[in-house]
């Protein structure tokens, strides 16, 4: 069965997709297969994984509405190990079409049961929507990226909420992965703060690897690449080789 990890934080620009890449580019050169499922209207994996959003035939919309099956959907990407389910602008609609069908939260469930992978990864919308819902309905880890800047609690204790939720009503399957602090400048007492913090309220489940602020980690989406194909020797292609280290130590102990 695979390892279905729900990537998400509800605010925006916390390097969600970049984590969400970066992960499955290092699963893979582990020898792992690797579904990337692009939950977010904004399709920003689709395009970080240099697929082209205006040749797609089909997307994780017209699978959520069953109106074609995930595997006509799914395709290569370039990277050897990583498949990808993608998405563009028209996932946005899939809210409020999904909203009057019966089952609406267990429908990306459904479609991820039984997929030949040995992770599948959903890139979440920042939004506490219907998506996320079926995202964490789907998954059995989630994954909470936090940038170390002021205000990044600010909505976590709502996305706690939501996770409780979700594991009393829905998922009972679904466990805290951990939280990964992003864009940390280890020359700023604020960074350091702001992990004192998450330590504080997450104790255990704070990630040791802390993925600092790099060019060319920032750079990387636009070249359709993963940083481990942009600049592997790069600060940030090493925290994310680290991270994922500790993200298969903790899934598969």
């Amino acid at each position: 069965m695979a390892h279905i990890i729900a990537v998400l934080n509800q605010k925006g620009g916390v390097g969600k997709t970049t984590t969400t890449i970066s992960l499955a580019a290092y699963l893979a050169k582990l020898g792992k297969t690797v579904l990337v499922v692009d939950a977010d209207p904004q399709a920003n994996a689709t395009s970080g994984l240099g697929v082209d959003k205006r040749q797609l035939s089909a997307t994780t919309y017209q699978v959520l509405l069953a109106s074609v099956p995930a595997e006509q959907a799914i395709i290569p990407t370039d990277y050897e190990g990583i498949m990808l389910l993608p998405a563009d602008a028209n996932l946005a609609g899939a809210e409020t079409e999904l909203a009057a069908q019966e089952g609406r939260e267990t429908m990306l469930r459904y479609v991820l049961d039984n997929q030949p992978y040995d992770y599948i990864l959903i890139d979440c919308p920042p939004a506490l929507g219907l998506l996320t819902i079926n995202a964490l309905t789907a998954a059995t880890w989630l994954l909470i990226p936090v940038q170390a800047e002021y205000y990044a609690m600010e909505g976590l204790g709502q996305l706690m909420e939501v996770f409780q939720r979700v594991r009393q009503g829905l998922n009972p399957d679904l466990n805290l992965l951990g939280v990964l602090v992003t864009m940390f400048d280890a020359r700023t007492s604020l960074a350091e703060q702001v992990v004192k913090e998450l330590e504080q309220h997450f104790s255990s489940s704070v990630f040791k690897t802390r993925i600092p602020r790099n060019v060319r980690l920032a750079e990387a989406p636009s070249y359709g690449k993963p940083i481990s194909e942009h600049d592997k020797w790069s600060k940030g292609a090493r925290a994310y080789k680290q991270f994922t280290k500790e993200v298969v130590s903790r899934v598969e102990h």
